[in-house]
């Protein structure tokens, strides 16, 4: 189901877009692979739509767990649009991929959400660590899954989250092998960027929080770790979709893991000095 809302508007020439907007009109236009490495220097944010009559007590829940899920971006109610995270953004086209939850299952992988729209819902933008791994790169640390076009491995976790309402359940991590000595410098740079998920909550050992197999990630893709590296785990902002699968929402949509939204807010805007 693509729909018109999808299509280039007449007169845009998209090679005089920002990569931001470049790369949400992409998205319009049928692009559906991981956003990993899209648009540099520019704030990727994770997706969770939900019914007005919830979104007070996710955005409680939100509070409570500020480490997986840091709101940079909400919607008024029955409006797609966020002006304050991007020019010309409409939620409803502007991401590769979404999810839609029916009683906490996955029913639909949609690339557009124009016909599960409704006047009722509320949407939330969840910082991701996409946004640090740009001071990580530049900072000369290499990340295993851009290198290998893939997207971030992500594991749930035995961590509980505080709950708030209706929404309880499992932090979500994401992992990023390094040698020890580009760890510890990892932790150093991402501290700065609390508002997508700031420091690690966790360093080698991964059976110590709940992964049995870190060649098996619950959502992304697989990535090696060699005998000279550790893995790093960091808070994830695909933390609701485990909560709503818990949960049994009746109704809910989020993004598809690793394909994100992609903001016109800049990374920098976000570092902490």
């Amino acid at each position: 189901m693509i729909s018109s809302a999808r299509n280039e508007r007449p007169g845009h020439d998209t090679a005089d877009l920002s990569p931001s907007v470049a790369a949400r009109h992409a998205c319009r236009n049928g692009m559906a692979a991981t956003t990993a490495g899209v648009a540099n220097g520019y704030v990727q944010g994770n997706l969770a739509i939900l019914p007005e009559k919830l979104a007070a007590a996710f955005h409680r829940f939100c509070q409570l767990n500020p480490k997986p899920c840091p709101i940079i971006g909400m919607s008024e109610v029955g409006d797609p649009r966020i002006p304050a995270l991007g020019i010309d953004l409409d939620i409803r086209t502007d991401l590769p991929r979404y999810r839609v939850w029916r009683d906490g299952e996955v029913v639909e992988e949609p690339t557009d959400i124009m016909a599960h729209w409704r006047d009722d819902l509320v949407v939330f933008v969840i910082g991701c660590s996409y946004s640090f791994e740009e001071a990580l790169l530049a900072d000369g640390l290499p990340i295993r899954h851009i290198e290998r076009k893939l997207r971030v491995p992500m594991y749930r976790t035995n961590i509980a989250c505080t709950p708030a309402g209706p929404f309880a359940g499992p932090m979500v991590v994401s992992m990023r092998p390094f040698k020890p000595a580009d760890a510890i410098r990892a932790v150093q740079v991402t501290s700065r960027f609390p508002a997508v998920h700031g420091a690690p909550v966790h360093l080698g050992h991964p059976h110590l929080i709940g992964i049995a197999d870190i060649s098996k990630p619950d959502y992304g893709d697989a990535v090696p770790v060699g005998a000279d590296e550790i893995p790093v785990f960091w808070a994830c902002g695909v933390t609701p979709q485990s909560v709503i699968q818990a949960a049994k929402l009746p109704f809910a949509i989020t993004h598809s893991p690793g394909q994100m939204l992609v903001t016109d807010l800049l990374n920098k805007q976000l570092a902490v000095l």
